[in-house]
């Protein structure tokens, strides 16, 4: 009897004496004075994320103690020993005698220490935590005595700080693994440089620059293409206030907070950011990605352009290359010289020549004092050394004092202007011809110009209708051939070009005048569903019963004539389920027509404004979502890249399922593949949605489709017009939107019809997205991949928004004097040209 009741004790003893022995084998996140971990054994982040333990990287039998992710042991973050491996499995890590975490190798020598002096032996414990960072930490105080955040190898991971001080001047945090075998120190290291601007570096062995990421401007680095359009950097980056010695830290949290993600500086130089998308790793970017990217790569003075050929490598407007016969073999190292000294030292004013889409050069200097482009002008200007300045929002003034080093060309959107320093002779080298030579070309091409335009109407005259009609079911449709008539509208010159090339008319099936007047009952009252300034729009049936929309092109409306090519350019090549769809045309004498597919529920502002009937929350989140797939469509995953320019509530049609349609092309502009900005004299569009630096500069991007966007997401949420506040204390909507955010009633922007259905985190996330859709800086705007992500994302991190200016366009047409080339400002809601009264 007493031996069966002693069994079962010694059962358990022994149970719990081998969970204790192997506890690492289970994974904890900690380990303890007085324990010790073998190779074999392994801790765990409490959120199952990394790994800590020994390993060996493939083809060697080195062993090292490391970090890893739980995923993928060969994505190593961190190494303790990594100029000292060992030989064997004998290896072990443990609290050592003096408080420190110790490696020690299978003769119990030291190989690696965290090093810190002056610790209570029996005070300390390491714990591994879930942002990969290995804590050593004091028990009594909770306070971290060391950390492997503080002492990376090669890796910076989310949670990491990076001090940025003048004070300690350039420091390199990270340095690369030799080989893809070997974790000892490499030949590359990267850091961050605090003078200028702060900017991320990355040097050779020797201590050569190989890349830079060009000056931070608190939203992005202003060298790396593209990373204002990325979701995954826009706003991950931040850099914090000064602490109490002045120091600021680098932080970087991705838009996904779920999302495994880091960086990393290869042993070949290169800098890549990773995330594991569930089976491997994917490179979202890496740096220098080309030839261009390499430091100074075309030396002083010269620009690198990688959007033209394979590295491209030319002078400054007013320079020359130093060494022309190396020059034209391709060795561009020894860069450029001017062509004509400056005056400054004599006493004589000097130019500035302008460049933007610019990588600003290196070793800049800010002026802090200097508040605004035209004293950073005089600044340099008045410093007989200064050779270039730029004032950028987020920095301020910035000079340079010497050469100008590692200029590139980049594709960007938000363009820095950059202004270096020229002799007037060199800014003025285009201006030389005589006046008398101006003239005599001038009359000449005067003379051409009548003959052609007389012989061109005379063509024209003369033109009659033709085409190739099918016959089928009754119905006479025209198909793959244009009329004549419309041929010729189509041989003069453009608005709409790719490249510098005039558009391919498209391929677009032509109805007979006949066909669409009996489909619409001769253009009857009872068809009309609609008045434009292009003309009315009539609903229709064709003889197979299928319901069209025509698009009546008015005679008096020469902007519709513009309208109507630019819609046929642009419609005939998309497709997309969230645009609306173009069937054909009519082209009859001075008739034209547009035959769409008919849209039941007519447009947006129908249920919006008129409260035709009341659109319950999902249906508003569908349309905007729909609406933003759209415009992600137009700007990025189409064959043309467009611009829409006139997004509003009536633009937005709805199917019979209340899908949303954009429609309206007629304003829309082309980009080609690597322009990002335009300007315009012709503002054309609605005052209400137009961007800030469209209606006052005439500049227009992808950001300003943005910007309307966030005026109609608003819309849709609060189920009131954005020109509705006239009267009110408030000039608009953004206004109105604006400060219930900022006191915390953000739900009072909501419809009153639908406010205690929707639902609330929904709701104040579309304003948050709406918030940041209208600020005034199209650089701190979203791209349209941006919003979609947030929109479609559980639990996006959304950036703050900044407060918006509320700039108010209502200006009196009677009261002032329209300039030549800008546009009459309407209050309302119709897009707004000057070409004819409309």
């Amino acid at each position: 009897m007493e031996t069966k009741n002693k069994t079962p004790f010694f059962v358990s003893s022994l149970i719990f004496l081998l969970c204790c022995l192997a506890r690492f084998c289970y994974g904890t996140d900690i380990i303890r004075q007085g324990e010790t971990m073998k190779d074999g054994d392994k801790l765990v982040s409490s959120d199952g994320v990394f790994e800590l333990g020994f390993f060996s990287p493939e083809n060697s039998t080195f062993r090292y103690v490391g970090i890893w992710y739980k995923v993928d042991m060969e994505a190593v973050v961190w190494v303790a020993n990594r100029d000292k491996p060992m030989a064997n499995t004998n290896g072990v890590l443990r609290i050592g005698i003096d408080g420190n975490l110790v490696v020690l190798d299978g003769d119990r020598n030291f190989v690696w220490s965290s090093g810190v002096p002056g610790i209570l032996s029996n005070t300390s414990s390491a714990r591994l935590q879930k942002n990969g960072n290995l804590e050593l930490l004091n028990n009594d105080t909770s306070e971290v005595i060391w950390d492997s955040f503080h002492h990376p190898t090669d890796t910076f991971l989310p949670g990491m700080k990076l001090p940025v001080s003048i004070s300690m001047g350039e420091v390199r945090f990270f340095s690369s693994w030799r080989s893809a075998i070997d974790p000892s120190y490499g030949n590359y290291s990267a850091g961050i440089i605090p003078n200028g601007g702060p900017q991320i570096v990355i040097w050779d062995q020797s201590g050569r620059r190989r890349w830079r990421s060009g000056q931070w401007n608190a939203v992005i680095f202003t060298g790396v293409s593209n990373m204002s359009n990325t979701a995954s950097f826009l706003y991950g980056f931040k850099l914090s206030e000064p602490d109490e010695n002045g120091t600021r830290y680098f932080t970087y949290k991705p838009s996904n907070s779920s999302a495994l993600s880091r960086f990393r500086i290869g042993y070949d130089g290169t800098e890549r950011h990773l995330r594991w998308d569930g089976k491997k790793w994917t490179v979202l970017l890496s740096q220098p990605g080309n030839k261009c990217d390499l430091y100074n790569h075309c030396g002083n003075y010269a620009t690198c352009d990688n959007f033209v050929s394979s590295s491209t490598c030319n002078c400054l407007e007013g320079f020359r290359p130093k060494f022309e016969d190396q020059w034209s073999k391709g060795n561009w190292s020894g860069g450029c010289e001017r062509r004509t000294e400056l005056e400054c030292q004599r006493g004589k004013p000097d130019g500035f020549k302008r460049m933007k889409c610019m990588k600003l050069p290196d070793f800049s200097n800010i002026l802090v004092p200097v508040k605004s482009r035209d004293d950073c002008r005089q600044s340099c200007l008045g410093n007989c050394s200064c050779t270039a300045y730029a004032y950028v929002y987020g920095i301020g003034c910035m000079i340079w004092v010497g050469d100008l080093v590692d200029v590139q060309h980049i594709d960007q959107n938000g363009p820095i202007e950059f202004f270096y320093r020229l002799n007037h002779s060199d800014l003025d080298d285009k201006k030389k011809i005589s006046n008398g030579v101006i003239v005599i070309i001038s009359l000449v091409g005067a003379c051409f110009l009548v003959a052609f335009l007389w012989l061109l109407w005379r063509y024209k005259k003369k033109l009659k209708v033709s085409s190739m009609v099918c016959c089928k079911d009754k119905d006479e449709v025209v198909f793959n051939e244009f009329s004549t008539e419309f041929s010729a509208d189509f041989s003069g010159p453009s608005d709409i070009l790719i490249d510098g090339n005039q558009v391919n008319r498209p391929e677009l099936p032509i109805f007979n005048f006949s066909t669409v007047a009996a489909a619409t009952n001769n253009f009857c009252e009872e068809n009309k569903l609609g008045q434009g300034g292009f003309g009315a729009v009539y609903k229709g049936e064709l003889p197979g019963g299928q319901e069209i929309a025509v698009k009546r092109l008015s005679r008096q409306s020469g902007q519709g004539l513009e309208e109507f090519k630019n819609e046929i350019i642009l419609l005939a090549k998309l497709q997309h389920r969230n645009l609306v769809r173009l069937l054909g045309c009519s082209i009859q004498g001075e008739e034209k027509m547009l035959i769409y597919e008919y849209m039941p529920n007519k447009s947006l502002d129908n249920f919006l404004f008129a409260k035709q009937a009341v659109l319950d929350w999902r249906t508003r989140v569908g349309i905007i979502e729909g609406i933003a797939r759209g415009l992600l469509y137009l700007h990025r995953d189409s064959r043309l890249r467009i611009i829409h320019r006139d997004l509003k509530a009536s633009n937005i049609l709805l199917d019979a399922e209340m899908n949303p349609k954009i429609s309206d092309f007629g304003m829309a502009r082309i980009f080609g593949g690597n322009q990002i900005e335009a300007n315009t004299v012709r503002v054309v569009g609605t005052y209400g949605y137009m961007s800030p630096e469209y209606a006052m500069e005439g500049l227009f991007s992808i950001k300003s489709d943005v910007y309307s966007f966030g005026v109609l997401l608003l819309e849709i949420v609060s189920g009131r017009r954005n020109t509705s506040f006239r009267s009110s204390e408030y000039t608009s909507l953004i206004a109105y939107a604006w400060q219930l955010w900022e006191d915390d009633k953000a739900m009072y922007i909501v419809d009153p019809l639908i406010q205690e259905s929707c639902c609330p985190k929904e709701a104040l996330k579309c304003i948050h997205i709406g918030m940041l859709c209208v600020q005034d800086s199209a650089m701190y705007r979203p791209t349209m991949a941006t919003v979609v992500l947030m929109l479609e994302s559980e639990a996006p991190t959304l950036p703050k928004a900044r407060q918006p200016t509320y700039r108010s366009f209502r200006r009196s047409i009677d009261e002032q004097p329209i300039p030549n080339g800008q546009e009459i400002v309407s209050s309302n809601d119709v897009t707004i040209t000057t070409v004819a009264g409309r």
